[in-house]
This record gives C-alpha cells, sequence and structure tokens, in this order.
C-alpha cells in the first residue's frame, strides 16, 4: 500500500483512537490501528473488543490501495511530532513494516497482518433516530460525574438512558449515580423512537465526549439489544452496553423539600472552592451552618487548618448540613445560568438541587454525617 495524508487529518483521527486502545492488553493486535486505503478513503479502526472506534480521512491521495495494523501509540507519537498540516508520506512494500516519511524523517515500524484484527460486521439500522450531537453532548456532561466507580456494582458504572413521556411531550432522559449523588437530565425529542433503555459504560461515554466536543451537525444512533452505534460525519463508535437493571432512580428525588435556598452560582462555587482548599484529599466536609439569608462554610482539617467563609444568600430557616465538596463543585460547575436553587428537608436528608435556567436537569447530593 501507498498513499499520503495530511498530518493534522492523521493526528486527530490517532489521537481519538488513544482514548479506545487499551494501555496494557493482553493481545499485541489489540494495541494496533488498522489502517485501510482504498477508494481515495482511509480508514483507521481502533478496538478493545467492547469498543470500535472507525474514522475516515476522505480525499486521500493513494497510489496502491492495502491495509494493514501497527502500533497505535507509537505512530501517534511519531504523527504528533511531524511538522503540523505537512504531508505525511506511508508505504509498505511488505507484510511486517510501515514506513512513515514526512519532510527529513523516515520512520519503519512494525506490523501486524490486517487479518489479525478482530472485526464485526452487524446490522444496526433498524431502530435509527437522529438527535442534535450538542444536545446529546449536553446530556452526557451533566451526568457523567456522578457515574460509579464501584466496580462490584457495575450496573452503575454508565449512564442510564430511556424515552420518558411528561405532558405529552417525548424526552430522552439520563440518569447517573454513585449512591452518594444522582444526575438527571433530558433532551425533547421530535417524536417517540424505537428505543429500549440502556446503560452506556463509562469508558464510551467519555470517547463520545471527545468526538462531539469537536463535532456540529447532527449525532446518528441505532441500538441492538445488547450494542449501540453513533454515527458522525466521518466516525462511527460501537459499543457494548452494560448488562444490568439500572435502580429505580425516582425514588430517590426528594420529594418533601421545602427550605430554599437561592444564591449567585459563581459565588457558591468560589466559596466552596476556596473553603475546601484547607483539605487535602477534599474527604472533608464541607460543614453548611444556614441562618436566615447567611450562610457560614467551613472545613476542618486535624491535619492542616480550618477555612472558614460567609456568604449571603436567599433562605428563610435554620439549618446545619455537611457535604463532600467535590459533590457540590461538579454540579455546580456543570450549571448554566446565574443562580443555583438548594432545597432541604433537614440534616440527614438528601439534599436536591436546581439551574433555574434548565429545567431539564437535577440534581441530589447526600448529606456527610457528622
Amino acid at each position: 500500500m501507498k498513499f499520503n495524508v495530511n498530518q493534522k487529518d492523521l493526528q486527530e483521527a490517532l489521537s481519538y483512537c488513544q482514548g479506545v486502545i487499551e494501555k496494557r492488553s493482553t493481545l499485541p493486535i489489540l494495541s494496533n490501528v488498522l489502517l485501510d486505503a482504498k477508494n481515495s478513503k482511509l480508514t483507521i479502526t481502533a478496538t478493545d473488543l467492547d469498543l470500535i472506534f472507525i474514522h475516515q480521512i476522505k480525499n486521500v491521495e493513494i497510489f496502491d490501495e492495502g491495509k494493514t495494523t501497527t502500533a497505535s501509540s507509537i505512530m501517534f507519537d511519531i504523527v504528533r511530532k511531524f511538522s503540523s498540516d505537512k504531508k505525511i508520506n506511508i508505504s509498505s512494500n511488505n507484510e511486517n513494516k510501515l514506513q512513515l516519511e514526512s519532510e527529513n524523517s523516515k520512520f519503519n515500524l512494525n506490523c501486524i497482518n490486517s487479518s489479525e484484527f478482530p472485526l464485526t460486521d452487524e446490522n444496526f439500522n433498524l431502530n435509527e433516530f437522529t438527535l442534535d450531537s450538542k444536545q446529546f453532548l449536553k446530556l452526557l456532561n451533566k451526568c457523567k460525574f456522578s457515574v460509579s466507580n464501584d466496580e462490584t456494582r457495575h450496573y452503575l458504572s454508565g449512564i442510564y438512558f430511556h424515552q420518558t413521556e411528561v405532558e405529552d411531550k417525548i424526552y430522552l432522559t439520563a440518569v447517573a449515580t454513585d449512591s452518594h449523588r444522582m444526575s438527571i437530565s433530558k433532551i425533547r425529542l421530535r417524536e417517540k423512537i424505537n428505543f429500549d433503555p440502556i446503560i452506556l459504560p463509562k469508558k464510551t461515554i467519555f470517547q463520545l465526549c471527545s468526538l462531539l466536543d469537536n463535532h456540529d451537525g447532527d449525532l446518528r444512533i441505532s441500538n441492538l439489544k445488547s450494542k449501540i452505534k453513533f454515527e458522525l460525519t466521518n466516525s462511527t463508535l460501537v459499543s457494548k452496553l452494560i448488562d444490568g437493571k439500572f435502580p429505580n432512580y425516582i425514588q430517590v428525588i426528594p420529594r418533601n423539600n421545602l427550605k430554599k435556598l437561592e444564591t449567585d452560582l459563581k459565588s457558591f462555587l468560589g466559596s466552596v472552592d476556596r473553603v475546601a482548599s484547607v483539605s487535602l484529599d477534599k474527604k472533608d466536609g464541607v460543614k453548611f451552618q444556614l441562618s436566615h439569608g447567611n450562610l457560614n462554610l467551613s472545613v476542618n482539617n486535624t491535619n492542616s487548618g480550618d477555612g472558614k467563609e460567609s456568604l449571603t444568600v436567599d433562605f428563610n430557616d435554620e439549618l446545619e448540613i455537611s457535604f463532600n465538596s467535590r459533590y457540590l463543585i461538579d454540579v455546580a460547575s456543570q450549571l448554566d445560568g446565574e443562580k443555583i436553587e438548594l432545597f432541604f428537608n433537614d440534616t440527614g436528608s438528601p439534599v436536591l438541587i436546581k439551574d433555574p435556567s434548565d429545567f431539564d436537569s437535577i440534581y441530589v447530593v447526600m448529606p456527610m454525617k457528622g
């Protein structure tokens, strides 16, 4: 095979592949990307067997069609160090070497035969629907920080997506929880879709976020029983889904939190962040002392000291409650408006957090004991 490709295009494609490929794979072929040059297109594929990423670079100058595989991380490292936007000449004359040439550099990389690369081809186009990619990215961003890291409860280590109906309006709703906090966000759908509830794995979520960050336009989604496919203009991502039952999250949403606090979002975020600085591991609770229009925040750490700050808020009651500062910072960082609303019940009950500028997202955070 022999072709020329633009440095920037190749670097972008290979950088996405880094998020898919396992660093410590026992199978050498899984550390490789599949390069397939034909019909003026270079198709690059990476997989860890649970996730498949396919990217197409169009209008590639191909002199000799063919395919091979080579180490993804090494190729990426070389390509990103070549001069930006220059041409890279890529060729292989035999099975086990791939040559990369650009300006005064020449590299020969080891290859593994493309026939060893695991590829599955399934027909997904039965239940296909389209979403605005930026809206879907918003859903992912508003929920991903609440995904659990607890390996024992695998059904919590992803975002739960399902279709919901409120007052004749159809939504795609996303939920994530690690049992200490929960994020719920939804986007309006134009019509009902053929879509069974799914749990999307964490690795897929982060890969999708990096793809959608650089993508404008639509996102096509289709799912089979245990897999889902996302199609962008030049990229396709196919992922296995988490097999498990997501808990009934509706019953966790507090119903009788009537004590409402409203304050400026930036000030709140700044105060919590500053006070939490005294605790290195952020495990110490930030203590809220609320009293009629005033919020006193404090963190006390036996090893490093303590920090206090007060904030003027809209609150007509008295309450003492403690939170993990990280949880509050994560939620507050995702709000879009200028205000934040917190609804309390008592010292031991979860708080409900809302963004007055976004009716489609709510958050629940459990307090810390003591």
